[in-house]
């Protein structure tokens, strides 16, 4: 059974998934960012892949991956930095990033590399639902790779229950259509966003993710799904911080708030 389906069928609450960007702040410092939040009790961690136009990140994660590219990093040097930390991690790792950079190094290879290396699965936010069925969930499926994919407030529910029908992980809920970056609250739409899907008895679990800053945004993410992902204040917290172990630390601080 894949980490990611293990997870979840732990019947574990309130999970906490990171997303950090490869790269950012030290080209070299990936091992050590996944040790750290792992170490610090995070159940899952989304490993960012940097690129020059990432369109469905704010300012701080677009800010992460250029400093990121002028660092050097590539999915090549990602994947040589992840070669052999399976032995001391347990966690399940996801890639996050868009299809250009994986289209260039080749999907079938994107895959066997995830393999070899130990990630569990992806998440590719300009990945069309219709394409992934067509042509890369065989692949990705002989590789063991769970293709994880997003649903917004806009998504039909017919294409939500789609999704649901042909992935095998966890659906990805973005907490409204817009960018990734902090925000302070949920007004009651997203909420009543959240419910809404709830209500559907979906099969796969569910994460929410963009906005997740706080202790008042985790609680009304983790209320109505298995948990939630905090990407863009781990990163603003990586670049004002001297180590990963800082950054995660001052993060919990602030979810407990």
């Amino acid at each position: 059974m894949n980490r990611i389906n293990q997870l979840f069928a732990s019947g574990k609450r309130d999970l906490l998934s990171i997303y950090f960007c490869a790269g950012y702040p030290d080209p070299d410092n990936t091992a050590e960012v996944i040790r750290a939040l792992e170490n610090n009790g995070v159940q899952m961690i989304e490993i960012g892949i940097p690129f020059s136009d990432p369109m469905a990140d704010g300012p701080v994660i677009q800010n992460a991956a250029q400093q990121a590219l002028r660092g050097g990093m590539s999915l090549r040097k990602l994947f040589a930095q992840l070669d052999g930390i399976r032995p001391g991690v347990r966690i399940p790792l996801l890639l996050m990033g868009y299809l250009n950079p994986i289209m260039q190094y080749g999907f079938e290879n994107f895959c066997r590399s995830c393999r070899d290396c130990g990630i569990d699965g992806c998440v590719i936010p300009d990945l069309p639902f219709d394409d992934y069925l067509a042509d890369f969930k065989p692949v990705a499926d002989r590789y063991g790779v769970k293709v994880v994919m997003l649903i917004t407030p806009e998504t039909s529910e017919e294409r939500i229950r789609q999704i649901d029908a042909h992935t095998d992980g966890f659906i990805y809920m973005v907490s409204s259509a817009s960018t990734t970056g902090a925000q302070s609250a949920f007004d009651e739409r997203k909420q009543a966003y959240f419910r809404r899907i709830d209500a559907l008895g979906l099969r796969n679990p569910r994460m929410v993710g963009f906005g997740i800053s706080n202790r008042a945004t985790f609680r009304a993410a983790a209320d109505n799904a298995s948990g939630a992902i905090i990407g863009s204040r781990f990163v603003t917290l990586q670049g004002e911080t001297p180590t990963p172990e800082a950054a995660i630390k001052q993060l919990l601080e602030e979810l407990e708030r």
